[in-house]
């Protein structure tokens, strides 16, 4: 059995060891895992996210339980502060676990991971605060893993979505294939702007941070809310209390990390309930270990859309 491993800025497939599963009271045979934005980092040697050395990648990982239950880890430390779920068996405990949805099968469960997994989180709090007819919902890095999901779930559910890309030529169709209902150019956005401009969006799904997340706050609607999960722009959040204060916004966190038990249960509900798996599989390739890296080097690149399987098995 073979394992992708991370050793400095060395990436390499190695033989399977018994310590590359780690600890924990559940033992899952894996089968799928998923190439994530962290995935790519770690493979890259960043050390904010490959917290230890040598490190398995993979903050995913799909397979069974030795009492034949099919289960999903997303996050919960997998790929960052342990090894992760690229190799074919991981020990962990049954708290970080949520059963797959009868209708998913692993490779479906495996696409929609951390990925899916964290747009759910955001979108549960878009449900909760809106209702379908109170305004546009921007999604920002929508032709990512995160964002394309995202686009997805909010128009099952009846939102009208507006999809952010600095592609809107080449990812155009593929967002609008996914349920956009406008293409908005990400320049638009990039610039320093008021902290208070034309309220046009009712909520806002971000997965870039830094700029572009303060602009998407400054144009949301009294009442809206701003859901945050990504950085790919930048850690820093340059705004004021203005539109906290006088429009009575929100921002919301998600973190797929740490979730509760009760929180997965729930985002995987809601994946249950809305996601088409037919638009997940035309967003979604397959690769295996030895593709990941390079994989990994193209998401950094921009070079990538949707979602990449991992096939642990070969």
């Amino acid at each position: 059995m073979s394992t992708l491993q991370l050793s400095g800025e060395t990436t390499e497939i190695i033989e399977t060891r018994d310590e590359h599963a780690g600890e924990g009271d559940t033992l899952i045979d894996v089968t799928h895992s998923s190439l994530n934005y962290k995935d790519a980092l770690a493979m890259r040697g960043e050390k904010t996210v490959a917290l230890i050395d040598p490190l398995v990648p993979g903050i995913d990982a799909v397979g069974t339980t030795e009492d034949d239950r099919l289960v999903t880890v997303n996050g919960a430390g997998l790929g960052e502060r342990r090894h992760g779920g690229y190799t074919p068996q991981l020990r962990i405990d049954a708290e970080h676990l949520v059963d797959v949805p009868e209708r998913f099968n692993a490779f479906q469960a495996a696409a929609i991971g951390t990925a899916g997994f964290t747009a759910a989180l955001c979108v549960l709090e878009i449900r909760d605060d809106l209702q379908t007819d109170a305004g546009p919902v921007l999604v920002t890095g929508a032709s990512g893993g995160v964002g394309s999901v995202a686009v997805h779930l909010l128009k099952s559910l009846g939102y009208e979505v507006h999809a952010l890309t600095g592609r809107r030529e080449e990812q155009g169709d593929f967002l609008r294939g996914l349920g956009a209902d406008e293409i908005v150019d990400r320049a638009d956005f990039t610039e320093p702007g008021k902290p208070m401009q034309k309220g046009t969006y009712a909520g806002v799904v971000d997965t870039v941070g830094s700029t572009i997340l303060a602009n998407a706050i400054a144009r949301l609607q009294f009442g809206g809310i701003a859901t945050a999960c990504g950085m790919a722009q930048g850690t820093d959040l340059n705004t004021s209390v203005l539109p906290f204060i006088l429009r009575n916004v929100r921002l919301f966190g998600a973190n797929s990390v740490d979730a509760t038990h009760e929180t997965r249960v729930r985002a995987w509900g809601l994946l249950d309930e809305a996601l088409d798996t037919d638009v997940l599989a035309s967003l979604t390739e397959t690769i295996s270990l030895a593709d990941a890296p390079q994989a990994g080097r193209d998401l950094l690149a921009g070079r990538r859309h949707g979602r990449a399987v991992v096939d642990v098995r070969g």
